[in-house]
């Protein structure tokens, strides 16, 4: 029975990762159709928002089910503004560079998550977690392909992926240690209703309201080289791609994970979620037509196994329990 649920458990995260590793190519596809990031963000967590919502009207609760307290709403609408921000921040990160580089920047938050718990516990990282950071740095400068004198990789397009990846660590970070008696739609739907007020905010800032944020628009415009002007916000993107993104960014992944991730345990399962480094790779290739050359496949072979190895002495550990 218990290695039912494993395998059950394995299944189910590696079908909330791979929807989720698809997104950048749908990101860059609304681009093409002449939306901003402002827009595209903002169609994503409001009918994400939404959608949770209604999941959390029609699903069955359980007697024993905890109530939320004005303490644990807080937490995890502060908790939620770190997912704001990895949308906002990969998302302006597709827009200068492939959607098969941003996914790789991304994916750096295994290192960062090493960094953000060694600070929060005190205790320096073991060895093999050093080696395993070592192997993912050097496996992103060949996924990157930033040896190769073709090459032109945009600076902003590698400080908004870098800067995504910080905010996605802190996201998976507190997601593990917030509220964690709460069933996970209803913590789900807190935390998008954070990330829903900072993308909100974003938009604000670039599009919907400039003339009350002259500092901020002229930098965003200065680091954007949008020097000539915000149009209106197109508000179609709600019932085009805003259907798409929203389905494969904000409420299949989280719905998925969570059902999945008691089944295999945080360290199997980790391993299992990076699955969606070689799915938004490949969908780049193959949807968009972005060339992805050998190199770039063995870096992205070597983060795997870093993750991998990272988590080998929880995959034993979580064997030995089933036997």
């Amino acid at each position: 029975m218990k290695e039912h649920n494993l395998i059950k458990g394995v299944f189910l995260v590696a079908i909330g990762a791979s929807s989720f590793g698809m997104l950048a190519s749908f990101v860059k596809l609304a681009y093409s159709h002449g939306y901003t990031t402002a827009e595209v963000t903002l169609s994503q967590v409001l009918l994400g928002l939404i959608g949770m919502f209604i999941i959390n009207l029609i699903r069955k609760k359980q007697p024993s089910e905890s109530i939320a307290s004005k303490r644990d709403i807080r937490n995890l609408i502060l908790a939620g503004t770190s997912m704001g921000f990895t949308s906002v921040l990969y998302y302006m990160a597709v827009s200068y560079i492939d959607a098969s580089i941003a996914v790789v920047l991304l994916m750096q938050s295994v290192w960062i998550g090493v960094v953000i718990e060694s600070l929060v516990t005190k205790q320096f990282p073991s060895l093999l977690k050093i080696v395993a950071v070592v192997i993912i740095l050097l496996g992103t400068v060949l996924a990157t392909n930033v040896l190769a004198s073709e090459i032109n990789l945009d600076f902003r397009g590698v400080i908004f992926g870098f800067l995504a990846s910080c905010s996605f660590a802190m996201t998976m970070f507190s997601s593990n240690i917030v509220a964690n008696h709460l069933p996970a739609p209803k913590r789900s739907l807190f935390m998008l209703c954070g990330a829903t007020a900072v993308v909100l905010i974003f938009c604000f800032i670039t599009q919907i309201g400039p003339n009350n944020s002259e500092i901020m628009l002229s930098f965003y415009q200065q680091f954007t080289d949008n020097t000539s002007g915000i149009r209106n916000f197109d508000w179609s993107i709600f019932y085009t791609w805003g259907l798409l993104l929203s389905l494969f960014g904000t409420i299949l992944p989280p719905i998925f994970l969570n059902m999945g991730f008691p089944h295999t345990g945080v360290g199997l399962g980790s391993i299992v979620a990076s699955i969606e480094l070689p799915v938004s790779v490949t969908v780049a290739f193959m949807v968009l037509n972005e060339q992805v050359f050998l190199i770039q496949w063995l870096g992205i072979l070597l983060i795997l196994s870093a993750i991998f190895l990272m988590n080998s002495q929880l995959i034993f550990k979580k064997k030995q329990a089933i036997s």
